[in-house]
């Protein structure tokens, strides 16, 4: 609580962490009736209702480099608040909105601009937190995922009312939740810095690290991310570090529904472990990752943390309801901690890896890391890791944790190139 009241970037850093507060809150929501909206409501069928959210997820991913390549032309703060005021048009559009064909861009634009909203937030901590951007992030995530819990404690009540007039008293508290947040981004300054990153840098002019390939060295001026091969390698292993979400929300609960008789009452046991762990753990672990290279070294523990939950899914009993729900809550709680240290070491290497000139546009790219994964993950797990059986989750977990290692690697490489060696 001293954290959230004196965080770093003062005044403007407070206000918003409360704007994302109640965002989340609003998404938290929507997360959580949205799919028995348009199945019970709109009364779309599970394929239409597939291909929509598939869709949805695809424009996410081009909202994160949008939102970057724009961030570096135009102030942030008028952009987040139309990423604001774009998803909550687009909520109030459901309301009177039933067409397929109408709702399939509706639900896009609401995507992109979600996916374009948390890449502003980002670069808006770079600006005005500095070199203390890891506490920043950490109180990120503790106020999204108390909002999040909040949000989903609101769904409960709407849903166990089950009305339309229920499910459009909650599209319209998300929606309300955009409003008040794009007010309270309103009242924060513009951040300056166009993003640079607070901290030593090599001398201009001096040559980088022997050993350093051209294509790893951060590169100079206005530079196009997309033609940057050492940070394009970091996005791209980035995506299956990433997994954890689909393991958490995909993977955990249909294992126990189709793989054990542990009762399906412990499917949202998973959320709130989760849930508590994040909130109570992520200032503690983001203090012992405070340097880049610090994190990533700490990539690896993600692989690790990831192998281990897997093994637990492929143990996990068929029969025994007691063993395999203590089984399955302690792959979630190993998923979490994979969770709490991607946290911290993406959105560090993220910013440390992109040369100051150009972090905006970089970032933006490093955003379609998480929004792929979401794409994605849940095809893999349904479609290739739990048909395989027990055999799947350890071969899952042994590639994560084998890419891990080559992302600890490449990263350490190219931060040899941007930044000093780290002090004994």
């Amino acid at each position: 609580m001293a954290q959230l009241r004196r965080p770093p970037g003062g005044r403007d850093a407070r206000i918003m962490l409360f704007a994302q507060l109640l965002d989340r809150t609003g998404t938290g929501v929507w997360a959580a009736a949205s799919v028995l909206f348009f199945t019970f409501v709109v009364g779309l069928d599970a394929t239409r209702l597939g291909l929509m959210l598939g869709v949805g997820a695809i424009a996410g991913i081009a909202g994160s480099p949008l939102a970057g390549h724009l961030a570096d032309r135009f102030p942030v703060r008028p952009l987040l608040i139309a990423c604001h005021l774009l998803r909550l048009a687009a909520l109030c559009a459901m309301l009177v909105v039933t067409r397929f064909e109408l709702l399939l861009p509706i639900v896009a634009l609401t995507q992109l601009g979600d996916r374009a909203a948390k890449t502003l937030e980002m670069l808006f901590a770079t600006r005005v937190a500095g070199e203390r951007r890891a506490t920043y992030q950490a109180l990120s995530r503790s106020a999204a995922n108390a909002g999040y819990a909040v949000g989903a404690g609101l769904a409960a009540i709407g849903l166990a009312v089950g009305t339309r007039g229920a499910y459009e008293v909650l599209i319209l508290g998300n929606a309300l939740s955009f409003l008040v947040a794009s007010v309270l981004v309103w009242r924060t300054r513009e951040p300056h810095g166009h993003g640079r990153l607070v901290g030593p840098a090599r001398p201009k002019g001096e040559a980088a690290p022997s050993g350093a390939s051209p294509s790893d060295a951060a590169p100079s001026g206005r530079r196009s991310p997309w033609r940057d091969r050492g940070y394009l390698r970091f996005v791209l292993l980035d995506m299956p570090l990433n997994l954890d979400d689909s393991l958490l929300n995909v993977g955990l609960p249909l294992w126990l529904v189709h793989h054990t008789d542990a009762p399906h009452a412990v499917v949202p046991a998973f959320l709130a472990v989760n849930t508590v762990l994040v909130v109570v753990l992520q200032l503690t672990v983001s203090a012992r990752v405070r340097t880049p290279y610090q994190a990533a070294g700490a990539v690896a523990w993600y692989g690790l943390f990831l192998l281990a939950a897997c093994a637990l899914l492929a143990l996990t009993p068929a029969h025994g309801p007691w063993t395999a729900t203590a089984t399955l809550l302690g792959a979630a709680v190993l998923v979490t901690a994979a969770e709490l240290v991607r946290s911290v070491c993406s959105w560090e290497l993220a910013v440390s890896l992109a040369p100051g000139e150009a972090r905006a546009s970089y970032l933006g790219v490093a955003g379609i890391s998480p929004s792929t994964q979401k794409a994605v993950g849940p095809l893999l797990l349904t479609g290739a890791v739990m048909v395989a059986g027990p055999a799947g989750w350890l071969a899952l977990g042994a590639g994560v944790a084998g890419l891990a290692l080559v992302q600890r690697r490449s990263a350490l490489r190219r931060l040899a190139t941007v930044l000093p060696a780290p002090t004994p």
